[in-house]
C-alpha cells in the first residue's frame, strides 16, 4: 500500500503545517509513514541544506541544482524508496518539482537539461500525488519574514519569487493527473481537510480486500 506524497509550493505557503496535519491523520489510523524533507532527510541531506541556504553563501545556479539533485539522490536511495519497498506511505516536503520551479523557471536553467539530470538520481521515481500550495508571492515571503532570520532563497527578489510561482502553475497544468492544487489563502483548517479526505479516499481504494479502511 505505498503512497508517494509530495507538497509543494513558494515560501510561506504552509507545506510544513499541512505535512504535520497530515501525519497526525495517517498516526491516528494507524498507517505506517514517514515523514521527510528536501534538501535534507539524510545525514548529508541536512549538511547540504545548511550550505544551500546559506545566505551568506553565494552559489551559481548550476551548482545549486547540483547540490539538492545530490541531496535528493541520498534521500530516494536511504528514505523514500526504502520506504516505498515497505509499503509505507511517504511524506515529502518539496521534492523534484521544486528544482523544476525554482532553477529552471526562477534561475532559468535549461528545463530539459534538469529534466534529465533528476531522472538519473531518483531513477524515474516521482509522487502518486503532489499538493501544490498555491500563493501570492508577495504574501509568502510576508508571511516567512514574519517567522524570522531569511534564508538564501528567501532573500531573492520578488521577480525570481513570481517566475518560480509561475514554473509550479505551469507543472501542474501539465500533470493534471498528479497534481492537486490548493489556494493557500484558505485557513490551515480547512487545507488539511481538504488534504486528508483526498488522502483518505486513495488510501481506501488501494487497501486489500478484508482490510479495515483509514
Amino acid at each position: 500500500m505505498s503512497l508517494f506524497i509530495s507538497f509543494e509550493g513558494p515560501e510561506g505557503a504552509g507545506k510544513s503545517t499541512q505535512i504535520a496535519r497530515l501525519a497526525v491523520h495517517l498516526a491516528e489510523v494507524g498507517i505506517a509513514f514517514v515523514q521527510t524533507r528536501e534538501p535534507g532527510g539524510t545525514p548529508l541531506g541536512s549538511r547540504l541544506r545548511d550550505v544551500v541556504l546559506d545566505p551568506e553563501v553565494e552559489i551559481a545556479p548550476l551548482s545549486e541544482f547540483l547540490l539538492y539533485s545530490a541531496s535528493r539522490a541520498q534521500l530516494v536511495r536511504d528514505v523514500i524508496g526504502p520506504a516505498l519497498a515497505r509499503g509505507e506511505v511517504v511524506l515529502c516536503d518539496r521534492y523534484a518539482d521544486s528544482s523544476l520551479a525554482y532553477q529552471g523557471f526562477g534561475r532559468g536553467l535549461p528545463r530539459e537539461f534538469l529534466h534529465t539530470v533528476t531522472w538519473e538520481v531518483t531513477g524515474g521515481l516521482t509522487p502518486h500525488i503532489t499538493f501544490l500550495l498555491d500563493l501570492d508571492p508577495e504574501t509568502g515571503l510576508q508571511r516567512a519574514a514574519a517567522k524570522g532570520a531569511h534564508d538564501r532563497l528567501e532573500r531573492a527578489d520578488l521577480t525570481f519569487h513570481e517566475r518560480v510561482r509561475e514554473g509550479f502553475r505551469t507543472l501542474a497544468a501539465s500533470a493534471p493527473e498528479r497534481f492537486v492544487v490548493l489556494d493557500a489563502m484558505r485557513s490551515a483548517s480547512e487545507l488539511e481537510r481538504e488534504v486528508w479526505s483526498l488522502v483518505s479516499r486513495t488510501l481506501a481504494f488501494l487497501q486489500p480486500p478484508g482490510m479495515p479502511r483509514p
